[in-house]
């Protein structure tokens, strides 16, 4: 199986698909692991704000090729969240089969032009590209879950920039730590049915199970997961050094937290394809 394109896992799924975001080589393991449990694709994806942890893309993107490439079921490695050009071709160069370009926060005219010009770019080197209308928010911890995006605004925004998927605001928000988001179902329907392009939902951290599975019913067809998981790694490592005070090996705990994200991912994958 090994390393995918993104759009032909996309295509080739009758339900949704989960993409989870990695922060070092455990969360890449983890992830493919849980997938592997349940013989599902998934998608690794790498943020703007991981590269900045890391201090350069290239160590951990090539860290997540490799892990694609062994895995038993089809990965894809994904570069998120990208507000920077330099790094949307860098990620290219690096092998990464599919970007998202983020000029959410730019005038709507500035979001259209500089996506535009990024997807055209990609689409020549065989690149799939997502992007985001109707600011999602909640970056550094702050919840927005009031925007939302007009169905008739997302069919000019693809027609103009000619992206491949789009991410839209229907009432998550970035970083959530409770799953008490409120999503509108009824929107999402009516931007399936508008939009001639897959749906990407962010944020989706802090949506209820039973409400993702509505969410993919409704049409969503990405689903991006990072914060959950990093909720379930951070509490497995407490609770093992919290058992063992005495352990100085990183890998036992690591291992701990390693595990917890790989039953968290198989869980999830289980909920969108359910």
């Amino acid at each position: 199986m090994a390393l995918a394109g993104i759009g032909d896992i996309v295509r080739e799924s009758p339900a949704g698909v989960g993409a989870f975001n990695v922060i070092q080589l455990e969360h890449a393991t983890a992830i493919v692991a849980g997938a592997e449990a349940l013989g599902l694709p998934v998608v690794l994806q790498i943020s703007e704000n991981c590269v900045r942890y890391h201090g350069a893309l290239e160590p951990v993107a090539l860290a997540a090729l490799a892990v694609a490439r062994r895995a038993d079921v089809p990965v894809a490695v994904h570069l998120d969240h990208a507000t920077d050009r330099a790094l949307v071709e860098e990620a290219v160069a690096l092998g990464l089969g599919s970007v998202m370009y983020d000029a959410s926060a730019l005038p709507d005219e500035e979001n259209v032009a500089a996506t535009a010009e990024v997807a055209a770019w990609c689409h020549e080197r065989g690149v799939w590209v997502e992007a985001e209308l109707g600011e999602v928010g909640g970056k550094d911890g702050v919840h927005a879950p009031g925007a939302r995006t007009k169905p008739h605004e997302a069919v000019d925004y693809v027609a103009r920039t000619g992206v491949d998927a789009l991410a839209v605001a229907v009432g998550t928000s970035h970083a959530m730590t409770t799953k008490d988001a409120v999503l509108d179902l009824e929107l999402i329907a009516e931007l399936r049915a508008a939009v001639p392009v897959p749906l990407v939902l962010h944020g989706s951290s802090g949506v209820p199970d039973d409400v993702l599975r509505e969410a993919v019913a409704s049409g969503m067809k990405k689903i991006n997961i990072a914060t959950h998981l990093n909720k379930a790694f951070t509490r497995a490592v407490r609770d093992y050094l919290a058992h063992d005070e005495r352990v100085v090996d990183s890998r036992k705990y690591l291992n701990a937290g390693r595990d917890a994200v790989a039953r968290e991912v198989s869980h999830l994958l289980g909920v969108l394809t359910g």
